[in-house]
């Protein structure tokens, strides 16, 4: 039996001197450079006691060392499970508690505090850094990986055998582990890869975070399937990008990448000249960002949808109109359709209602939540997205709204209930609710509405202080608002949709970093 994704992988591989990333520190990685890392990596992880099966959780700064620990976790028959850099101890004590990874890694700085949750879960606590020299280590893992053997007999996998866990927040509170299969990796980067015209030519962008759905399955293995090659930064900046896109043909990114590109009087036609596609998702790609950006380059973004749970859906296409304010058609393979939220009886054309899909694409369930898994799909195995939206007369998928209150801030799923719980534990609050507000950069703004106790003499000052330490950076609210009470229906509910209204126009004066 072959590994499913790594040998899909390693078969469309071209010539093995070919580039697989390049750094601005001047290194390179062929594709012979990929096996024998991710050999060493995957070698290491034996070492450390990894049976197939076993999770593998990693919280590391963005490295080509972290994508050849990915990739050696697949090899080793293990999954991966990534975790967001900005996460606190705090949030790491879940995931991992839940989880219960064979092996835990983490950037060298953060082993101190995160050794005592590691042991509590029985995980062996590892190290990896970001590299700076042959003289500098980059952490425990790194040294094992620098001493193992570069080659490795891949560990057989089926197609419906766990490759990854992504976890994404639940309403309640408590976040959920979405179970990725070799397959549900290997068709998407597959699909991908022809829709989007990938080609061993290509010379990917990679400026995204590798924690992510987007920029570890999406961007990698779609560069890995297709044999391509990718300029690999450390993190989004617009100096670097304007450097690099002379030599490159293709980027992902978020809305944000577009909104911050769009302020340099660097993006021109030129500038763009040698690119051919621009692709964005993880968060709604505003329409004037779409106009200004084919305005300025000559190049229409190609917005398309995915989630933590399906990888992609939906594309606007490589060939015809990319319409702006839409996501496209379903890709090859993957069916769309619009339900009534509580029937689930399908709707018609340019109809309301939830988007469900279907396909290769689609998780296997979340981790250790059989009745969870059972009430988000329909008994012909449709998963309700939690999203809103419509199918137009055209074909087009359209995201209206989403029904579950996530918030979508820079790319970054926020979900309401786990700030507004934190701030409802602050001294002097009585009682909180967390919004989502359009922003000219983020795509939509966190945004506190509180109540505190006549006694109290809070600040947004002190509210935030006090959340610093609770919450990832990316979930703290832009503003903290104080009212005396909060809308309320009949039944007692509070009424965002009232308070959306009321504050809508909060950030459209904010000025653009």
């Amino acid at each position: 039996m072959a590994n499913h994704l790594y040998d899909l992988l390693r078969s469309r591989t071209p010539d093995k001197a070919r580039t697989f990333a390049e750094m601005l520190d001047g290194r390179r990685y062929s594709y012979s450079d990929v096996d024998d890392v991710s050999g060493r990596f995957a070698n290491s992880l034996v070492e450390l006691g990894v049976k197939p099966g076993d999770r593998v959780a990693a919280q590391v700064e963005k490295s080509i060392e972290a994508i050849m620990l990915y990739l050696g976790a697949i090899r080793a028959g293990a999954v991966f499970l990534p975790l967001n850099t900005a996460y606190t101890p705090a949030e790491i004590e879940y995931f991992v508690g839940d989880a219960e990874p064979r092996v835990f890694v983490c950037d060298p700085a953060k082993a101190e505090a995160l050794r005592p949750i590691a042991d509590k879960a029985g995980a062996r606590l590892e190290t990896l850094g970001v590299w700076k020299s042959p003289d500098v280590s980059a952490g425990t893992l790194a040294d094992r990986s620098l001493a193992a053997a570069t080659g490795f007999d891949t560990v057989p996998r089926a197609a419906d055998d766990l490759g990854a866990i992504l976890y994404t927040s639940g309403t309640t509170g408590r976040s959920k582990g979405a179970m990725l299969t070799h397959d549900n990796l290997a068709s998407n980067a597959a699909t991908l890869a022809d829709y989007w015209r990938f080609t061993p030519d290509d010379v990917l962008i990679h400026a995204l975070p590798i924690f992510h759905t987007h920029g570890l399955f999406v961007a990698t293995n779609t560069v890995l399937v297709a044999g391509a090659s990718m300029i690999f930064l450390h993190r989004f900046d617009p100096d670097k990008i304007f450097e690099v896109m002379p030599r490159a043909t293709a980027m992902m990114g978020v809305p944000t990448f577009y909104t911050r590109l769009l302020q340099d009087p660097r993006l021109t036609r030129q500038a763009t000249a040698h690119m051919r596609l621009f692709i964005s998702g993880s968060a709604p790609l505003l329409a004037e960002t779409h106009r200004e950006w084919q305005g300025r380059t000559g190049h229409p973004i190609l917005e398309r949808y995915g989630m933590t749970e399906t990888g992609m859906n939906t594309s606007n296409p490589y060939d015809g109109d990319r319409i702006a304010g839409t996501v496209g058609f379903p890709l090859p393979g993957v069916e769309i359709r619009i339900a009534d939220p509580e029937s689930g009886a399908p709707l018609g054309t340019d109809e309301i209602g939830m988007i469900e899909v279907r396909g290769p694409n689609v998780f296997k369930g979340y981790w250790r939540m059989p009745e969870k898994t059972a009430a988000e799909f329909r008994p012909d195995g449709f998963f309700i997205s939690g999203d809103l939206g419509k199918i137009d007369a055209r074909g087009y998928v359209h995201i209206v709204g989403r029904g579950k209150d996530l918030i979508i801030t820079g790319g970054y799923n926020v979900y309401p209930k786990e700030v507004e719980s934190e701030i409802d534990a602050i001294d002097g609050v009585v009682e909180s609710a967390v919004i989502g507000l359009a922003h000219p950069d983020f795509g939509e703004g966190v945004t506190a509405v509180v109540v505190k106790s006549d006694q109290a003499s809070l600040t947004e000052k002190e509210v935030l202080g006090r959340l610093e330490t609770r919450l990832a950076k990316f979930k703290l609210p832009k503003q903290v608002i104080f009212v005396e009470d909060l809308p309320r229906n009949t039944m007692g509910k509070v009424q965002k949709n009232v308070l959306r209204d009321a504050y809508g126009a909060l950030y459209s004066q904010v000025p653009r970093p």
